[in-house]
């Protein structure tokens, strides 16, 4: 028996190796499942498909980033908007214009600037 321990050992540290904590963002399949989707055609759903994009984009750089466990978040978060399209429609839609105007401000890159003169 205690012959086994040094390859459970091993078995145990290559399983725990960054290289099988990746993120796997292809293997996720977004953009196909994009394709697949009929509904997600519709020029209305436009928008969501744009945030499914963006979270396919920020969990390749989580990922990037040696953040595989923020990475699967995403993709999980992706994958259930994905799962029921309507559902996903039907809950999002925010309609608040002054929000829509503080997130669109918010995402604009802010220049340094020259500093004021007192």
């Amino acid at each position: 028996m205690l012959r086994f321990l040094p390859a459970l050992g091993l078995a145990l540290a290559l399983s725990a190796s960054p290289a099988g904590a990746a993120c796997d963002v292809t293997g996720a399949q977004i953009e196909e499942a994009i394709a697949a989707k009929g509904e997600l055609r519709a020029d209305a759903n436009a928008q969501l498909v744009r945030d499914l994009r963006t979270l396919r984009d920020a969990a390749i750089v989580l990922e990037t980033y040696k953040f595989p466990g923020e990475c699967e978040v995403l993709l999980g978060i992706a994958k259930s908007l994905l799962a029921n399209p309507a559902k996903t429609i039907e809950q999002g839609g925010d309609t608040d214009e002054d929000k829509a105007e503080s997130l669109s401000e918010a995402r604009e890159p802010k220049s340094a600037g020259t500093p004021k003169e007192k």
